[in-house]
């Protein structure tokens, strides 16, 4: 049993380095994470207003004005597929393979928050527990020196691990905001491209 237990202790302490090492990418991630979700903000901002301002009054009339309202070269993905799914107007199937073709494009914008929202906590806890074993042996033996460092290693990984799955949950939200409300214009353009094609038939 004892073996057993002193593989278990070898491995556990073994795995800290990498933990670590891990945490301080995932936290240097997460920083320049903000400086690129700033940028999107900044972007959604000036092209979501010239959508959004515009989107109540758009019917099949003028559809076609609302399509040469938008930018040659979009500054989004959402004004490029307002424009994909405007040109293939009538095609139901390939209007729905847009619709579905944005979503994979909106949720792997979202993926990197995803993962540091998951993996913040996992290895900030797995930081934690990893020192309090030698802790508690430089407890049993009287070294408060080795102690005190391993609680100090703990508490860190925790709060470096809690700061990474903060702005990952932040962002992450925001992002799912932005693209469930592009999503619902897409499909709102959508039928009224439809609508219009089965008009004219």
């Amino acid at each position: 049993m004892n073996v057993i237990s002193n593989i278990l202790y070898w491995i556990s302490t073994g795995l800290l380095v990498p933990v670590i090492v891990l945490l301080i990418f995932f936290f240097i991630r997460a920083l320049i994470l903000i400086g690129v979700f700033f940028g999107e903000y900044i972007r959604v901002r000036k092209t979501s207003g010239k959508i959004y301002d515009n989107i109540n009054s758009v019917n099949a009339s003028n559809i076609d004005q609302f399509r040469e309202s938008l930018p040659e070269n979009p500054a989004s993905i959402t004004e490029a597929y307002l424009k994909k799914i405007i040109d293939n107007a009538g095609n139901e199937a390939k209007t729905d393979l847009l619709l579905s073709e944005f979503e994979i494009e909106a949720d792997k914008k979202i993926s990197t928050s995803k993962v540091l929202t998951k993996m913040g906590p996992i290895l900030g806890l797995m930081g934690t527990l990893i020192p309090m074993g030698p802790a508690l042996v430089g407890l049993a033996s009287g070294d408060i020196a080795s102690m005190a460092y391993n609680m100090q290693v703990a508490f860190a990984t925790t709060v470096v691990g809690l700061v990474v799955s903060a702005i990952g949950f932040t962002t992450q939200q925001a992002k799912e905001r932005w693209a469930a409300k592009d999503l619902t214009v897409l499909e709102y353009i959508a039928n009224i491209v439809n609508d219009k094609k089965e008009c004219a038939k």
